[in-house]
Protein backbone atom coordinates (compact mmCIF):
# COMPACT_ATOMS: atom_id res chain seq x y z
CA UNK A 1 0.00 0.00 0.00
CA UNK A 2 2.74 2.48 0.89
CA UNK A 3 4.58 1.62 -2.31
CA UNK A 4 1.52 2.67 -4.34
CA UNK A 5 1.23 5.95 -2.40
CA UNK A 6 4.92 6.70 -2.96
CA UNK A 7 4.51 5.90 -6.66
CA UNK A 8 1.51 8.23 -6.97
CA UNK A 9 3.39 11.05 -5.19
CA UNK A 10 6.44 10.50 -7.44
CA UNK A 11 4.29 10.62 -10.58
CA UNK A 12 2.53 13.77 -9.37
CA UNK A 13 5.88 15.46 -8.66
CA UNK A 14 7.18 14.41 -12.06
CA UNK A 15 4.11 15.78 -13.84
CA UNK A 16 4.31 19.06 -11.91
CA UNK A 17 7.98 19.45 -12.88
CA UNK A 18 7.28 19.28 -16.60
CA UNK A 19 6.75 22.64 -18.21
CA UNK A 20 5.59 23.25 -21.71
CA UNK A 21 6.82 26.27 -23.61
CA UNK A 22 4.08 28.87 -23.65
CA UNK A 23 3.28 29.99 -27.20
CA UNK A 24 0.38 32.12 -28.31
CA UNK A 25 -2.16 30.25 -30.40
CA UNK A 26 -3.17 33.26 -32.50
CA UNK A 27 -1.15 35.96 -34.18
CA UNK A 28 -1.27 39.53 -33.01
CA UNK A 29 -3.35 41.92 -35.02
CA UNK A 30 -1.54 43.47 -37.96
CA UNK A 31 -2.02 46.89 -36.40
CA UNK A 32 0.41 46.19 -33.53
CA UNK A 33 3.56 47.04 -35.44
CA UNK A 34 6.97 47.71 -34.03
CA UNK A 35 8.08 51.22 -34.80
CA UNK A 36 11.73 50.79 -35.62
CA UNK A 37 13.72 53.50 -37.31
CA UNK A 38 16.11 51.70 -39.62
CA UNK A 39 18.50 54.03 -41.37
CA UNK A 40 20.53 52.80 -44.32
CA UNK A 41 22.57 55.97 -44.71
CA UNK A 42 22.93 59.07 -42.63
CA UNK A 43 21.81 62.32 -44.12
CA UNK A 44 22.89 64.28 -41.07
CA UNK A 45 25.93 66.55 -41.33
CA UNK A 46 29.14 65.68 -39.56
CA UNK A 47 30.81 62.43 -38.59
CA UNK A 48 28.95 59.48 -37.25
CA UNK A 49 26.76 56.75 -38.55
CA UNK A 50 23.04 56.71 -39.05
CA UNK A 51 20.76 56.85 -36.04
CA UNK A 52 18.70 53.69 -35.51
CA UNK A 53 16.03 52.85 -32.98
CA UNK A 54 15.66 49.09 -32.60
CA UNK A 55 13.07 47.37 -30.43
CA UNK A 56 15.18 44.30 -29.64
CA UNK A 57 12.93 41.76 -31.37
CA UNK A 58 15.96 40.37 -33.27
CA UNK A 59 16.86 37.82 -30.59
CA UNK A 60 13.25 36.83 -30.05
CA UNK A 61 12.83 35.66 -33.66
CA UNK A 62 16.29 35.00 -35.04
CA UNK A 63 17.59 32.73 -32.29
CA UNK A 64 14.58 30.43 -31.87
CA UNK A 65 14.20 27.52 -34.30
CA UNK A 66 10.40 27.53 -33.97
CA UNK A 67 10.13 31.03 -35.46
CA UNK A 68 12.51 30.19 -38.31
CA UNK A 69 10.52 27.05 -39.18
CA UNK A 70 7.26 28.99 -39.01
CA UNK A 71 8.84 31.56 -41.31
CA UNK A 72 9.63 28.75 -43.75
CA UNK A 73 5.96 27.74 -43.81
CA UNK A 74 4.80 31.33 -44.20
CA UNK A 75 7.34 31.93 -47.00
CA UNK A 76 5.55 29.17 -48.92
CA UNK A 77 2.01 30.15 -47.86
CA UNK A 78 2.40 33.78 -48.93
CA UNK A 79 4.01 32.67 -52.21
CA UNK A 80 7.29 34.48 -51.66
CA UNK A 81 8.80 31.79 -53.89
CA UNK A 82 6.78 33.22 -56.76
CA UNK A 83 9.32 36.04 -57.02
CA UNK A 84 12.29 34.81 -55.01
CA UNK A 85 12.26 31.17 -56.27
CA UNK A 86 12.97 29.41 -52.95
CA UNK A 87 15.59 32.03 -52.18
CA UNK A 88 17.67 31.61 -55.33
CA UNK A 89 16.20 34.63 -57.08
CA UNK A 90 13.77 34.97 -59.93
CA UNK A 91 11.97 38.16 -60.79
CA UNK A 92 12.88 39.19 -57.22
CA UNK A 93 16.45 39.23 -55.90
CA UNK A 94 18.26 36.18 -54.54
CA UNK A 95 18.05 35.75 -50.78
CA UNK A 96 20.95 33.32 -50.40
CA UNK A 97 23.81 35.68 -51.12
CA UNK A 98 25.61 38.31 -49.09
CA UNK A 99 24.72 41.31 -51.29
CA UNK A 100 21.73 43.16 -49.86
CA UNK A 101 20.64 46.53 -51.23
CA UNK A 102 18.52 47.47 -48.21
CA UNK A 103 20.61 45.70 -45.55
CA UNK A 104 20.75 42.11 -44.33
CA UNK A 105 19.82 42.78 -40.69
CA UNK A 106 16.55 41.20 -39.63
CA UNK A 107 15.14 44.66 -38.89
CA UNK A 108 15.85 45.74 -42.48
CA UNK A 109 14.29 42.58 -43.92
CA UNK A 110 11.19 43.01 -41.76
CA UNK A 111 10.98 46.64 -42.88
CA UNK A 112 11.25 45.55 -46.54
CA UNK A 113 8.39 43.08 -46.07
CA UNK A 114 6.24 45.56 -44.16
CA UNK A 115 6.89 48.68 -46.26
CA UNK A 116 7.80 47.20 -49.65
CA UNK A 117 10.58 48.46 -51.91
CA UNK A 118 10.66 50.28 -55.25
CA UNK A 119 10.68 48.25 -58.47
CA UNK A 120 8.71 45.23 -57.39
CA UNK A 121 8.52 44.42 -53.68
CA UNK A 122 4.92 45.10 -52.59
CA UNK A 123 4.03 46.32 -49.13
CA UNK A 124 2.45 43.83 -46.76
CA UNK A 125 1.52 46.40 -44.09
CA UNK A 126 -1.87 45.47 -42.68
CA UNK A 127 -1.98 42.22 -44.71
CA UNK A 128 0.41 40.06 -42.71
CA UNK A 129 0.43 40.10 -38.88
CA UNK A 130 3.55 41.62 -37.33
CA UNK A 131 4.82 38.40 -35.74
CA UNK A 132 4.53 36.59 -39.08
CA UNK A 133 6.55 39.35 -40.78
CA UNK A 134 9.32 38.78 -38.23
CA UNK A 135 9.14 34.99 -38.70
CA UNK A 136 9.48 35.36 -42.48
CA UNK A 137 12.38 37.76 -41.95
CA UNK A 138 14.08 35.23 -39.66
CA UNK A 139 13.68 32.52 -42.32
CA UNK A 140 15.08 34.84 -45.00
CA UNK A 141 18.10 35.39 -42.76
CA UNK A 142 18.44 31.61 -42.47
CA UNK A 143 18.40 31.31 -46.28
CA UNK A 144 21.38 33.66 -46.41
CA UNK A 145 23.22 31.66 -43.75
CA UNK A 146 23.03 34.45 -41.16
CA UNK A 147 21.57 32.34 -38.31
CA UNK A 148 23.13 29.60 -36.21
CA UNK A 149 23.12 26.15 -37.77
CA UNK A 150 21.09 24.65 -34.92
CA UNK A 151 18.34 27.22 -35.57
CA UNK A 152 18.26 27.12 -39.39
CA UNK A 153 15.60 24.94 -40.99
CA UNK A 154 16.42 22.34 -43.60
CA UNK A 155 15.71 22.60 -47.31
CA UNK A 156 12.27 21.92 -48.72
CA UNK A 157 11.71 18.25 -49.51
CA UNK A 158 11.06 19.01 -53.19
CA UNK A 159 14.60 20.43 -53.55
CA UNK A 160 16.30 17.11 -52.76
CA UNK A 161 17.23 14.68 -55.53
CA UNK A 162 15.11 11.94 -53.94
CA UNK A 163 12.60 11.54 -51.15
CA UNK A 164 13.70 11.37 -47.54
CA UNK A 165 15.27 8.09 -46.44
CA UNK A 166 12.26 7.22 -44.33
CA UNK A 167 10.03 7.49 -47.44
CA UNK A 168 12.23 5.49 -49.80
CA UNK A 169 11.04 1.97 -50.56
CA UNK A 170 12.88 -0.69 -48.62
CA UNK A 171 15.26 -2.89 -50.64
CA UNK A 172 13.89 -6.28 -51.64
CA UNK A 173 14.59 -9.19 -49.33
CA UNK A 174 16.98 -11.80 -50.64
CA UNK A 175 17.21 -15.42 -49.72
CA UNK A 176 20.16 -15.57 -47.34
CA UNK A 177 22.74 -12.85 -47.17
CA UNK A 178 22.30 -9.14 -46.77
CA UNK A 179 19.66 -7.05 -48.55
CA UNK A 180 20.87 -5.32 -51.68
CA UNK A 181 23.89 -7.56 -52.28
CA UNK A 182 24.06 -9.70 -55.38
CA UNK A 183 23.60 -13.40 -54.71
CA UNK A 184 25.57 -16.01 -56.72
CA UNK A 185 23.48 -18.26 -58.93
Amino acid sequence: MTRAVVMVIALAALAAGCEREDRPLRSEAALNENREAIALASNAPGPGGPIEYKSGTRAQYEKIAFHVSQGKKLFTWYNCSGCHANGGGGSGPALMDDVWIYGSAIENIAASIREGRPNGMPTFRGKIPEDQIWQIAAYVRALGGFVASDVASSRHDQLYAHEGESRLPSPPDTAGGQPGLAQPK
